[in-house]
């Protein structure tokens, strides 16, 4: 089945909730983790789950994400007819850029017709999350279903944020509601829904037609969740995967995060660092997958003052150097250097930030490349930072790529 299948990654979204973060880089190519950038996620469970013909449709700033699949990803045989690659928006229908998730496929429909496959996934590039879609596979064909649809539960207080299903008693979907105003609860939970993770699985041929049909319908915005589904869970077998249910060893943790917004970025970087992590990315038998450049290994020295470095609970990118200051509860990234004195708690610091002696960094995420000068302060004064900075709603700092401070 897996050689049958053929599978999309929808990776061409602005992510302006991700500003100023998406200002230079697509949401999937946003680094995350010390090492990582969110789309390797689910490239690396296409990699162990033997999905090994992959279409990555791109299409806002997608220089960075292009050059960290060609570095990382240019892993498969195409002799074996083994791919990732990507697919740029190309209008070949319209005369329009990709206007919804379902359009972005209608538009490359040619991919689909000239494929062998008999099934399609489709997946997004910008979730954190360890998932085997072959059970999933395994799901949709023993249930004989049209379509199939990973799920999982969501709080109730959340659940506006997701398109919502609801089953019947064999995970038959019945209906689907997109961001509903008030979701409704799974029956006997009044806590929870549940919830779409925007991963589906088609047959070749259906997935083809509704696409054809949908294009015809003037008012349609194109999208999955707000046009496709809801149609065709009225004419055919729409059925749930559980995310969780059935993959076992592979995502024991059920961890499953739409990192959206700036804060919801931030938190998912500090569930790594929780004692038992809410997502392990030390689980052997399932590694994730990037481009690592070679880099010399990270360390802490004494600073000028001979004050010893000092680095608590944190991930430590390779080449960085710790001279004489302190780091705690923060995720810093390959190149960083930290001078003299300095404190940096609870914070991101990404690729080739350097940071003066002197300097106290708090509940802040600094882009790639910033230069931060003796004695500044980043998120302790939230007003001044307000004046030049991103703040998000929960107070984090966010400092742009290659800032300059006066």
């Amino acid at each position: 089945m897996l050689d049958k299948t053929l599978t999309f990654i929808l990776a061409g979204g602005i992510g302006s909730r991700l500003a100023p973060l998406t200002t230079d880089r697509a949401k999937p190519a946003v680094p995350f983790g010390g090492k990582y950038r969110i789309i390797d996620f689910t490239l690396t469970n296409c990699l162990h789950s033997g999905l090994h013909r992959i279409l990555v449709m791109t299409q806002y700033k997608s220089h960075s994400l292009q050059k960290h699949l060609r570095d990382g990803w240019s892993i498969f045989n195409p002799e074996l007819g083994q791919f990732v690659t990507t697919v740029p928006a190309q209008m070949r229908k319209d005369n329009s850029w990709y206007q919804g998730t379902a359009d972005a496929i209608y538009q490359n429909l040619y991919l689909l017709e000239r494929s062998d496959a008999e099934w399609v996934v489709i997946l997004s590039g910008d979730h954190i999350y360890r998932m085997d879609y072959a059970t999933m596979l395994k799901t949709h064909q023993q249930s004989e279903a049209d379509v199939t649809i990973a799920c999982m539960e969501v709080g109730l207080s959340e659940a506006n944020a997701f398109g919502i299903v609801e089953l019947n008693n064999q995970g038959r979907i019945t209906d689907f509601f997109e961001k509903p105003e008030n979701p409704k609860p799974i029956p006997g939970d009044p806590n929870h829904a549940m919830a779409s993770m925007g991963i589906y699985i088609f047959s070749k041929e259906l997935l083809i037609k509704s696409l054809n049909e949908d294009h015809q319908i003037p008012d349609s915005g194109h999208d999955f969740g707000h046009d496709i589904l809801p149609r065709l869970i009225q004419s055919h077998r729409v059925q749930a995967h559980r995310f969780g249910a059935i993959e076992g060893r592979v995502s024991p943790d059920r961890y499953w995060r739409d990192v959206g917004t700036l804060d919801s970025y931030f938190e998912a970087n500090m569930d790594l660092l929780n004692p038992v992590p809410s997502l392990d990315l030390y689980q052997t038998d399932w590694p994730i997958r990037t481009y690592q450049p070679q880099t010399p290994p990270a360390r802490t020295v004494p600073g000028r003052s001979g004050t010893e470095g000092v680095f608590i609970n944190s991930i430590l990118g390779g080449g960085s150097v710790i001279s004489g200051a302190a780091i705690s509860h923060s995720v810093l990234f390959p190149g960083v250097t930290i001078r003299d004195e300095s404190l940096i708690q609870n914070s991101i610091l990404f690729h080739g930030v350097t940071v003066g002696e002197h300097v106290q960094i708090q509940n802040a995420i600094i882009d790639k490349n910033v230069n931060i000068p003796a004695g500044e302060e980043i998120g302790v004064d939230l007003e001044k930072d307000r004046q030049r900075f991103t703040v998000s709603e929960k107070g984090v700092v966010v400092v742009p790529q290659g800032y300059c401070f006066e």
